[in-house]
This record gives C-alpha cells, structure tokens and sequence, in this order.
C-alpha cells in the first residue's frame, strides 16, 4: 500500500490543491485521510468519501486514531481490496512525526510504501511564518516536494526570496508553484541567508555530495553506525544513490530506515546526494567522518569507527 503524506501549515491550501489533483485525474483511486486538530472537521466536506480523523493532529493526540485507519487499509490491500492512501494533515500537524510513527509501527512498516511526502507552503505568509514559527520550518525540512501555494497573488520578487529560503531549509526538494490548485512557474531563487533559528534549534539541512564511486556497502555500514550513535539528531536522511542494483531511493527518520527502492532509470537525474536533516552535529566532522570511513581518505584509516559529530 503507497502512502501519501500531504502537510502544510494553517491556509496553506492543501484542500484546494488536492481537489484539483483529483479533478485532474490524480488520486482519484486513492482512500482520502484528513486529519483536522478541531473536534468538528470542515475540509472532508470539500472531499467526497474522505476519512475524517478529528479532534487531534495525527503526530501526537491522534496518532492512535492514524495507525488504526492506516492498519486497516494495510489489512483489505494485503487481501487485495485495499487502495492506496494519501493523508490531508492537520494544519499543526509534523509530517516527519507521521513519517516515524509509520515506519516505526510494527504492523505498517512492512505494509506501507511511502511516497515522496509533499508540503503546501503559502506564497503569501511563508516568509514571515519561517522566520517566527518553528513548525512551518519542520514542515518543509520533512518534504521531499514542496508546492509554493497561491502564486498569483504574490509579487516576484517576494516568491524569489522564498524559493531561495526554501532551498536553504530543503536542498534536496523539489520546488513547484501552483495558483487554484494548477501548476504555475517560480521565479529563480534569490540567495538568501536563513532567518535565525532560536534557542530551540531547529533541524538543519546538510547535503552531501557523494562521488560515482562510493562503495554503497561502506556506505551502509557508515550510516548504520551514524543512526545508532546519532539518530536523535538526524531527524532524516534522503536522496538517491548509484549502487549495484540501481538507482535506489534511500530514506530514513530517526533511526527507522525504509528499505531502499530501486527507482527507474531517469535522464539528467541529479543523483548521488544524502541530505541530511537534524540538530546539534557539525557538518564539516560529517563531511570528514564519510571520506574517512567511507572513502578510506583522512588521517585515520577507514576501520578506525565513527568520530563524534556533535558540534
């Protein structure tokens, strides 16, 4: 069963672009989840023959009310009459938290297929949102896509500025614009230095670049080790790496990591890059822990095990 995850913060427009993609002819076979934190769900009215989970975000006072709809849908697909599901979050609600919660659960880690995670940010409000509130900037370091909403109605110059913090906070997610729910073009990014992050340390980014011929065995056992040591702080792990078998789609969260995809083959894919997404590591000891252990390159020799990372 593929699983979806659709998140955004407050008004960002996640019910009026998936009723649009519907419309258009894309998850129109999917069962519709939609996670309202109020107690009385208004969105599912917008979405014929959708689930409502209300009265608490599916990462924490609903997580319960999650894996039990999520458990059954697992259970008529692993008996062939289940479809797949994408999941409308609760506008408070941490698509990474939903990420753990799946891959952690006995029962759904071995069901569930999870696609790329999409998260609606708002052209209009985004760039004084990210600098105040530290959810929306969990949002968009869980995303593997990010839709910015409500294109038309915003200046050029202002979507620049946001497409460029964007990839400061996400390097490794792709970056579309959409007005109604309907494709529109962005503007180039205009470089900008990120706003501060506050005394809670929010997740950073760091991408890694690895070369054509990194061995993905090494490869694995290095990020195995990284897990163990340091798998509260890296909240995430994404990309795709050139192995033997093909191109495959390696993820993680936390600790929990997703059995690596094999992908099809793609012209002018930008391949071979890890980001990592977390707190409290420096990423220049990162970048010297893999081309010592990975690469076999450094003062030390590859066997000497995992130097701390912590900043």
């Amino acid at each position: 069963m593929r699983l979806t995850i659709l998140g955004g913060y407050l008004g960002a427009g996640k019910t009026t672009w998936l009723r649009h993609q519907r419309h258009a002819g894309l998850f129109t076979h999917a069962h519709v989840l939609v996670n309202e934190a109020a107690g009385t769900p208004v969105d599912h009215a917008l979405l014929p023959g959708a689930q409502v989970l209300a009265g608490g975000c599916a990462c924490c006072d609903g997580r319960e009310a999650l894996l039990t709809a999520l458990r059954a849908q697992a259970d008529l697909a692993s008996r062939r009459q289940g479809r797949d599901v994408i999941l409308e979050t609760s506008g408070l609600a941490d698509p990474g938290a939903i990420l753990t919660l799946v891959q952690t659960d006995p029962v759904l880690r071995h069901h569930v297929r999870l696609q790329p995670t999409l998260v609606l940010v708002d052209a209009l409000h985004a760039l004084q949102q990210i600098a105040g509130d530290a959810l929306l900037r969990r949002q968009i370091a869980a995303a593997d896509q990010l839709v910015v909403t409500k294109v038309d109605g915003a200046e050029t110059a202002q979507l620049g500025r946001l497409v460029g913090v964007l990839q400061g906070f996400a390097p490794a997610a792709r970056i579309t614009g959409s007005s109604m729910g309907e494709d529109r073009p962005l503007p180039p990014p205009v470089p900008m230095d990120l706003p501060p992050v506050g005394t809670d340390a929010m997740p950073r980014p760091h991408l890694l670049h690895l070369p054509l011929d990194t061995d993905w065995t090494a490869l694995s056992v290095w990020l195995s080790a990284l897990l163990h040591a340091r798998g509260h702080d890296i909240v995430r792990i994404k990309g795709v790496v050139r192995a033997p078998a093909g191109r495959l789609l390696v993820q993680t969260v936390r600790r929990a990591v997703q059995r690596p995809e094999v992908l099809p083959e793609e012209a002018g894919a930008d391949d071979n890059r890890l980001v990592f997404i977390g707190r409290g590591f420096d990423p220049l000891r990162l970048d010297r822990s893999f081309r010592r252990n990975v690469l076999g390159k450094g003062d030390q020799p590859r066997s000497a095990g995992l130097p701390g990372i912590r900043s």
